[in-house]
């Protein structure tokens, strides 16, 4: 053999080396759920694995191979109809993490090294008989600083939820900490007593701050929470989790913006190519993507679309802006943007079991939501945390008004999970309902309660509440006067894009000088 050829060879072989290395294993029904391949249990075909860019499909015999550089996570994308297991924190346990040499040293540790990669890396799946009508739990930023903050979330939402038998399972919107990236072992110990699977988004305030570049800046919450892309279906659903966090923003090399790599886009046109266009994709990010609400970049927010334009219905799930509301492009994409577990950033008063009231700046008070699912339709919850279900709308009015004479107030209804696509009434007593005009401004019992912590003539635990913003999904009737002298009750109606009727009651006093 020549030269030449020694030399093409060379190339060819250093090509291939420097590409990365191989992995394979088995994707694999675990009948014993040891949590072990034994020989007597066969592979599962036809599943999805992922390198966090690539997509391939395991063979007849469960058997998948995919190339991974010195930075991997690889993940099997669960099927309908199996489990993954769980780790103690019921985190689930789809995933390897290849990182021969770890993490770099940064201010907060991330993955110790990986090693060699072993002979097989094995994913087992657990037959589950899973139904398309499920619901899921969805927490906004949890967004702790202190340990003060993770009892917070514990004693304001988790003991509200722990045990419940609603939800298939539940997911954290991202900032599940406050930048201290010590206190993600807390929040785990915390989210993990609610007893679901969990699974978690990353947010701007959980990144390593000191990492040189945004593929780094994920390190301490991959160490502690596996993969931040990667996807899974339920039922007839496909949810994709994704990181949309630059940081640092790649026009500036500082701070952060919405927006996502070439690689993640990658990963989310490889991972539809197995998915049929029937099925209600949810999508699960942090920073939202409609416009005037945030800073995302555009020619991301346009590529992303663009690859759902396939899919009747797409749902985005976001957080991020500590306000509530729902966002719509095209004909198939709607966004809602959940309002947070700890609401203000735990501001306010407290209340007596002394957890911040933190009512968010559009007058939405703290909570938790629930996606509900049904085959590939779906419509959503919002749950003001200890209050009843039934608590939807806020209504605000004056609590008497002069008799016969005309008057600048009104009522206002601030419906929580209100949209464009919403339809409010009211009427008093059981008089005819009334069309409510839905106006962008600033919810007036929110003001209301700003002004009074300024008014306040001593200092109270707490921290004062943000200014209040614009809310959009805030509602304005008429009050009567020509109405007998005493109590009359206000009944707000709201019927919202999904079908439904909710009706929230007030009163108010018609009286004489």
């Amino acid at each position: 053999m020549n030269r030449f050829y020694l030399t093409v060879i060379f190339m060819l072989v250093c090509r291939i080396t420097m590409a990365g290395s191989i992995i394979t294993g088995c994707v694999f029904d675990d009948n014993n759920k040891n949590g072990k391949r034994d020989r007597s249990e066969k592979g599962v075909a036809g599943v999805p694995v992922s390198n966090g860019t690539d997509v391939t499909l395991t063979d007849a015999k469960g058997i998948y191979r995919m190339e991974v550089d010195d930075d991997n996570i690889v993940f099997v994308i669960k099927p309908s109809g199996y489990r993954t297991g769980v780790d103690e924190y019921n985190i689930p346990r789809f995933f390897y993490i290849h990182k021969p040499n770890g993490s770099p040293a940064t201010r907060y540790k991330g993955v110790s090294p990986t090693g060699a990669i072993p002979k097989s890396v094995d994913f087992p799946l657990y037959k589950y008989d899973e139904p398309d009508k499920f619901t899921a739990l969805i927490f906004g930023d949890t967004q702790a600083y202190s340990e003060e903050d993770i009892g917070f979330i514990e004693r304001g939402v988790v003991a509200e939820v722990i045990g419940t038998k609603e939800a298939a399972f539940g997911i954290t919107l991202g900032d599940l900490v406050g930048d201290n990236l010590d206190l993600h072992k807390p929040y785990r110990d915390v989210i993990g007593k609610i007893g679901l699977p969990w699974y978690n988004v990353m947010g701007n305030h959980d990144v390593n701050y000191d990492a040189t570049t945004d593929k780094l800046s994920d390190e301490t919450f991959e160490s502690g929470f596996g993969p931040n892309n990667y996807s899974f279906n339920y039922g007839k659903a496909h949810f994709i989790v994704l990181d949309d966090i630059l940081c640092p923003n790649p026009a500036t090399g500082k701070n952060y913006i919405g927006g996502l790599r070439d690689d993640q886009m990658q990963f989310v046109e490889n991972d539809l190519k197995h998915v049929p266009a029937d099925r209600l994709v949810v999508v699960a990010l942090h920073i939202p993507l409609t416009e005037g609400i945030s800073n995302f970049r555009d020619s991301d927010r346009q590529r992303l679309y663009a690859i759902f334009d396939k899919y009747p219905k797409v749902l985005i799930l976001s957080a991020h802006t500590h306000f509530q509301c729902q966002g719509f492009a095209g004909r198939n994409i709607h966004e809602y943007n959940v309002g947070t577990v700890c609401g203000d950033w735990n501001s306010g008063t407290h209340n007596k079991d002394g957890i911040p009231l933190s009512i968010m700046r559009d007058g939405t008070p703290p909570g938790y939501a629930f996606l509900r699912i049904d085959g590939n339709s779906y419509a959503t919850d919002y749950k003001v945390r200890n209050y009843p279900a039934s608590y939807l709308i806020s209504i605000y009015n004056p609590k008497v008004v002069r008799a016969r004479h005309s008057t600048s107030a009104a009522i206002y209804a601030n419906f929580f999970m209100g949209s464009s696509r919403d339809e409010l009434s009211y009427r008093v007593d059981d008089g005819e309902w009334r069309a409510m005009q839905r106006r962008e401004e600033f919810d007036p019992a929110y003001y209301r309660y700003v002004q009074d912590w300024d008014f306040l003539d001593s200092l109270v635990p707490g921290r004062r509440p943000s200014n209040p913003i614009i809310c959009r999904h805030l509602w304005r009737g008429d009050i009567p006067t020509n109405l007998p002298t005493g109590k009359h009750r206000i009944e707000v109606r709201a019927k919202d894009m999904f079908g439904r009727e909710f009706i929230q009651s007030n009163s108010f006093l018609i009286s004489d000088l």
